[in-house]
């Protein structure tokens, strides 16, 4: 193993760092298993949380579950708190994460989400419910940007793809149990009319706490370390996890590729990460837009009014509409596991806009044959999940996208402020768009809203054919050179 290449001048606060290159040479092992288990796995919880609210709407509703509430009012009111707590929050903690740190966030946003969600399970009034949903938003808002940020950072680059997209994947297994835990959960045989409902919450609360003992162990981000001033810290945590992997596979690493020497600084101010993502980077910023409004509104056609069209046109009943969420969800799981190595191998720039434009354009195909009249509830969903196989790929890379093309200080605000923007254009315009027309009953309707969420998503693919960064493989400094790096040549600017 090569010996840890650092040094200081004396009241300059200059370092130069083969921290990046010593990590990114890492081959695949049990700590970065660690890492995953430690902060992936909140996905799954986010999916579980949002699905079961949906189909536990109904049981709220009904006299006798404790609550005066209204299932307009749960898929409604709460539903648009949620959001709005989810985009608030990942800027809030997306600012501190730059400033403060990957580790201290991401522990305290999923503290934030564990309380939120167990308070959401003793809501003994409707102004409860909607509060506490606004904040367990708020928590799931903020572990976006703390989250990607020491992912993307921790990962090799190697791997660095396809364990993002598996990762912000995983929010469809959450899904598919949410749908299928709450058909358990809502059969008044097991579970009394109050009770059900209220358990389904608290057993996210139960995961997240798992999830919670595990994360304890996740490090800091050494790449964070050495650029606010915590130099000597990320030698030792490289160091250490170094010799943990050398016994662990038996052999030398090989030497690191390169060094880099930086500024040290305490913190970026809010108006220089402004400045930098979109003055000195802006099709960068154009790519990321468009990315995460594409992919918004294509869910928004599809699932907005997932229910509502089964029961109104192939008159599914009520009941019944959780199994047929399971399948789509699995199909969105699937998209990201199985496309996730291609993004690493064949290259980012064809996947990311190949994914978005094909999902687009199967989805004017199911629009076309539900036009007709072609379709059955059954091979509506079976077009559906094709067409969501391609585009979780896509929207999954579109978190990978915006966490790796921007400067190392910018990290998690730019990652929150892109997800904060998809998720209102999904959340709030989505919606209002959507749900008069999915639920008008009339086909016509249902098309146009399928094909505006294709037509989104195939011009978002257009555009990241033309702005994909190709960065498969290589190292975030190499990407998006750090702001606080002593420049030795002239800065690469917005290319790709």
């Amino acid at each position: 193993m090569s010996a840890p290449s650092s040094s200081a001048s004396a009241g300059t606060g200059t370092v130069t760092t083969a921290v990046p290159a010593r990590l990114d040479r890492l081959p695949w092992s049990r700590w970065h298993w660690m890492i995953v288990i430690g902060l992936g796995t909140v996905w799954i919880l986010d999916g579980l949380e949002v699905t079961i609210v949906g189909n536990v709407a109904g049981r709220l509703a009904e006299e006798g579950s404790g609550l005066d509430i209204t299932a307009a009012q749960v898929t409604g009111v709460a539903a648009a708190l949620y959001v709005a707590g989810a985009c608030s929050g990942a800027l809030f903690f997306g600012w501190l994460t730059d400033r403060y740190g990957r580790k201290k966030l991401f522990m305290i946003t999923l503290a934030v989400y564990l309380g939120a969600t167990a308070m959401t399970a003793l809501s003994f009034e409707s102004w409860w419910f909607f509060l506490f949903r606004f904040l367990t938003g708020f928590g799931i808002g903020g572990e976006y940007a703390a989250i990607n940020s020491a992912i993307d950072e921790l990962i090799p680059s190697l791997y660095r793809g396809r364990v993002d997209l598996i990762i912000n994947g995983s929010y469809w297994l959450g899904a598919v149990g949410g749908a299928l835990l709450s058909v358990v959960m809502l059969d008044t045989d097991i579970f009394p009319q109050d009770l059900g409902w209220r358990l389904s919450f608290a057993l996210g609360v139960v995961l997240g706490l798992v999830i919670l003992l595990v994360r304890r162990h996740v490090p800091e981000s050494p790449r964070w370390q050495f650029i606010h001033g915590h130099g000597e810290e990320a030698e030792e945590l490289v160091s250490s996890v170094e010799r943990e992997i050398e016994a662990e596979k038996g052999a030398a690493l090989p030497p690191p590729a390169g060094e880099i020497t930086i500024h040290q600084r305490k913190s970026i101010g809010f108006g220089t990460i402004a400045k930098t993502v979109f003055g000195r980077y802006p099709r960068r910023a154009v790519l990321g837009l468009a990315l995460f409004i594409g992919q918004a509104f294509l869910y928004n056609a599809i699932t907005f009014g997932f229910g509502s069209i089964l029961i109104t046109f192939f008159d599914v009943p009520t009941g019944s509409t959780g199994y047929y969420f399971a399948v789509i969800a699995a199909g969105n799981f699937l998209g990201p596991l199985l496309l996730g190595r291609l993004f690493d191998t064949v290259g980012r720039r064809i996947m990311i806009s190949g994914t978005y434009l094909l999902s687009g354009l199967l989805l004017f195909g199911t629009a076309w044959l539900f036009d007709r009249g072609s379709l059955s509830a059954t091979t509506l969903t079976a077009c559906w999940c094709v067409v969501l196989f391609f585009a979780s790929a896509g929207a999954s890379s579109a978190y990978l996208t915006v966490s790796e093309i921007f400067p190392m200080e910018t990290r998690a605000m730019a990652i929150a402020f892109f997800y904060a923007l998809g998720t209102a254009a999904g959340g709030i315009s989505g919606p209002l768009i959507f749900a008069e027309l999915t639920e008008s009953g009339v086909v016509g309707d249902t098309v146009l809203a399928f094909q505006i969420g294709a037509g989104l998503m195939c011009a978002a693919g257009l555009v990241a054919a033309f702005l994909a960064v190709n960065a498969e493989r290589r190292s975030l400094e190499d990407i998006a050179e750090p702001l606080s790096a002593v420049r030795t040549e002239k800065p690469a600017g917005d290319a790709s």
